[in-house]
């Protein structure tokens, strides 16, 4: 698509030369996304009697440990692509984010976070989740724009075809929008945790409701991704990802089942105290 919106000119500062300097919408989305997040969680926070400050005090630790998390994540599984030039490690604007590793960098931030500042932390997991996943689809947008995280070979309407030169997908060839698939389903989550934290059971259901959804999507879509860089195996039928994300979902799962369980046993305890009160 357009991977750079616009470049600022060079300038020459007598001896010293700024610039070019291109203003690339991979990091304008990420951006934006992680802004219009902040804010929407600090607004909830607030209504539920947790100082907003906190949250976006908080979303500041949690991006830079997403951005480190998830570049770790792609780093160690593509070293071959680093032999040569260990520096470009740290050229994330070229892409090479894998969202797993930002959520496990972000969760290890956020709890030393919570706890740092004695904030309830499965109540305050609630209330960021849904926030992650609409932080999450601007960030896809992003990959679009970029042209990474790109699909396979597409023969039916639904492909896109990248022909700016400054793009990471292979141009001229119509590819599946992974990028737009994961980006809807991730809307998709996002309304459904809505949903889901009005009518939640117990603390943490919202939260660990989140990575078991998303689980499945990253599952389903990497059956459609044409990036052999992400890593996959036995030919290409299994990829990192999808590893990744059948762990998540089991652990999603027992983490589900165990707080709900803890729940009812707090539920049966209050309710044998009032009984003995009556």
């Amino acid at each position: 698509m357009h991977p750079i919106l616009f470049e600022i000119p060079k300038i020459d500062l007598g001896g010293w030369t700024i610039g070019p300097i291109p203003i690339r919408m991979y990091g304008l989305m990420i951006g934006l996304g992680f802004l219009i997040a902040v804010w929407l969680a600090a607004r909830k926070a607030k209504k539920e009697g947790i100082d907003p400050e906190r949250i976006m005090d908080m979303g500041v630790y949690l991006l830079l440990a997403a951005i480190i998390g998830s570049r770790l994540f792609y780093v160690l599984v593509n070293l071959q692509e680093f032999q040569r030039n260990w520096l470009d490690v740290f050229a994330i604007w070229k892409g090479g984010l894998v969202f797993y590793g930002g959520l496990i960098g972000a969760v290890a931030a956020g709890i030393w976070y919570v706890r740092k500042h004695e904030l309830p932390v499965w109540k305050t997991a609630d209330i960021v989740a849904p926030y992650i996943a609409l932080g999450h689809m601007f960030g896809r947008f992003g990959c679009f724009f970029a042209g990474c995280c790109y699909g396979a070979p597409c023969h039916t309407s639904v492909g896109i075809t990248f022909s700016d030169t400054h793009s990471l997908a292979p141009l001229g060839v119509p590819l599946y929008p992974t990028q737009l698939f994961e980006a809807g389903g991730e809307l998709m989550n996002f309304l459904v945790l809505l949903v889901v934290y009005r009518f939640r059971k117990f603390d943490g259901q919202v939260f660990w409701l989140y990575p078991a959804l998303y689980s499945i999507l990253r599952f389903i879509v990497e059956f459609f991704r044409g990036d052999a860089a992400r890593g996959v195996y036995f030919g290409g039928a299994i990829s990192t990802s999808q590893v990744v994300s059948i762990v998540m979902f089991f652990v999603s799962l027992f983490m589900l089942v165990r707080l709900g369980r803890n729940q009812q046993v707090t539920a049966k305890i209050e309710d044998k105290k009032k009984s003995r009160n009556t």
